[in-house]
């Protein structure tokens, strides 16, 4: 009897499992009448990571009430898989929290993201579904959902902009030398006290310096007389004049006993007269003390007239009185000046120089020597020795760090960067920074140190190229504006904006593998066959990194099975 009563339970616990399994068969039977999509229908790499977003649609009568489905999207690559969030949808009579389908049918969209890995490139997103009824549970078969992964945004050059601090050289610059001799009260003889005066004895000494200098040209020597703006005009005149003859009299003796009578001769000498030097005036009162000062400023603006003015000055009595004693006297002159040239080293001099002695080189002209020379270690050297020379000058230890960049020693610019720093933390040794910190990894680092500084073309550059990591290629479009280079035309090719970023690279001056690279992904998105294949001829036989990552970019997914693609990518 007691076998008889467990045969009985065996059959009717195989019933209850059977009839708890059958809703689950006929979901999974059934499975084929659910539509499943995925947004964007080809996976793509933004950032850091790849995100989707999941729709499903139930049709009516689908939906077992009591049932709890299991969503998991699963990137697949050969034996690798990555699975994303699992999402769960259940029937109306299940006491849970999750996403309601009712037996009438519904819909559910859910978005996740996955850490991108590179063995995923070449990948498929399948949807693993399993639905289950109190104890029992029931697999489904996967169900493909997209492609991927586009990774087009990991082509984007991350060396950044940077940017040498200019020098100050200038070869050929203007100088001149100046004196005078005074005269005494409507007089015009050169007094002995005058003639004997330190500022004369300097002045002939530079001239004659000048003249013993190779590299010094005299360009013009002008004697300049005047005449207080007191008096009548007459008079003023007459004794502008005779000071003009009694002035280049004396420079002319000056200049010969100097043995530099060049500067005077007649047709090199320019005479000048100014019977009423009111220019001279104005400038004396406007840095004088003079009591009053800005109403008589106000009478020389008022009045052009010089008989109107002298009038009016003279009615301001304290005032006059002191300008008799402290601005007249100083107009009452004859000037010399003699104006030159200073010559300084041609380039091939100043590399010379480097070669034998850069110690020699002035700062200006040792920083100028960096822009002679092209080669990246030969810029090396002549930095490393402004740097050792003028240590105390941001440019040579910025310029020192650039020149390490640009040879990809980031490390040791890193250390000439943080110098310069130093020395002047200014919008160029932070752009350089910035640079350094992209190079590292240091995305928000260096983004800070960017927006930290004035904008100009190699910040805008730099963030541009940081908005392309951080997946913001709208912001990045805009970083970039009207620049010709191929990181502004990767930011149009990630926005879709395929023909804008062709026009770009078409105008790119460079030979760059990535340029025809580029290219061929704006042809095949343009169902452009040769310009994919044309372009990735080139690209592939000037790198071998493209070429390899050609075979695994489903940007030419629709290019596998072509044969010209599969000559190339072999």
């Amino acid at each position: 009897m007691k076998r008889i009563n467990l045969v009985l339970i065996s059959a009717l616990l195989a019933g209850v499992a059977a009839t708890g399994c059958s809703p689950l068969k006929k979901m999974k039977k059934g499975a084929d009448q659910v539509k499943y999509t995925v947004n964007p229908p080809v996976l793509e790499l933004v950032g850091n990571d790849v995100s989707i977003t999941v729709n499903g649609t139930y049709p009516p009568k689908y939906f077992n009430k009591s049932v709890v489905m299991e969503l998991t999207p699963v990137l697949v690559s050969g034996s690798n898989e990555l699975p994303f969030e699992t999402y769960k949808v259940q029937g109306e009579s299940v006491k849970d929290n999750f996403k309601v389908i009712k037996y009438d049918g519904g819909s559910f969209s859910y978005s996740s993201k996955v850490a991108y890995k590179p063995e995923y490139q070449l990948s498929e997103l399948s949807l693993r579904a399993s639905a289950a009824k109190g104890t029992q549970s029931l697999a489904f078969e996967p169900y493909k959902l997209a492609d991927g992964i586009i990774t087009t945004c990991l082509l984007v050059q991350k060396d950044g902009r940077t940017t040498y601090a200019s020098d100050k050289y200038v070869r050929i610059t203007e100088d001149s030398y100046e004196a005078d001799i005074k005269y005494a009260l409507q007089q015009s003889d050169v007094r002995t006290a005058e003639t004997k005066k330190q500022d004369i004895k300097d002045f002939t000494e530079a001239v004659k310096a000048a003249k013993a200098n190779d590299r010094v040209n005299f360009r013009s020597a002008e004697l300049s007389a005047y005449a207080s703006p007191d008096g009548p005009l007459d008079l003023n005149t007459k004794l502008s004049n005779s000071r003009e003859k009694t002035g280049e009299a004396f420079f002319k003796k000056n200049f010969k006993a100097a043995k530099v009578e060049e500067i005077v001769q007649s047709d090199f000498l320019k005479v000048v007269t100014t019977p009423e030097d009111w220019d001279g005036f104005k400038k004396l009162m406007e840095t004088s003390n003079v009591a009053d000062k800005q109403l008589i400023l106000r009478v020389l603006s008022m009045y052009s007239d010089p008989v109107v003015r002298e009038r009016e000055i003279k009615n301001i009595a304290a005032a006059y009185e002191e300008i008799k004693k402290e601005i007249l006297p100083q107009l009452r002159r004859s000037k010399m000046t003699v104006s030159i040239e200073v010559v300084g080293l041609s380039d091939q001099e100043i590399l010379a120089q480097f070669e034998q002695d850069p110690g020699k080189l002035k700062l200006e002209e040792i920083l100028y020597a960096g822009t002679l020379v092209q080669d990246n270690n030969k810029k090396l050297a002549v930095y490393q020795a402004a740097a050792r020379f003028y240590p105390n000058d941001y440019r040579t230890k910025n310029n020192l760090g650039v020149a390490l960049l640009n040879l990809g020693r980031t490390g040791e610019a890193k250390t000439a960067l943080n110098d310069a720093k130093a020395v002047s933390n200014n919008d160029i040794v932070k752009n350089n920074l910035a640079v350094v910190a992209l190079r590292e990894g240091q995305i928000s680092e260096a983004e800070d140190l960017l927006t930290s500084i004035t904008a100009n073309e190699e910040s805008k550059y730099n963030l541009g190229t940081i908005k392309i990591i951080q997946g913001k290629y709208t912001d990045a479009i805009n970083y970039f504006g009207n620049q010709i280079e191929i990181n502004a035309a990767l930011a149009k090719l990630l926005a879709k904006q395929n023909d804008a970023a062709l026009t770009i690279l078409n105008s790119v001056k460079s030979d760059d593998a990535l340029v025809y690279y580029l290219k061929a992904v704006a042809g095949a998105r343009t169902q452009n066959n040769s310009l994919v294949i044309n372009n990735l001829r080139t690209a592939a036989s000037k790198s071998a990194e493209l070429k390899a990552n050609a075979i695994k970019d489903i940007e030419f997914a629709k290019y596998f099975d072509n044969a010209d693609f599969k000559a190339i990518i072999q």
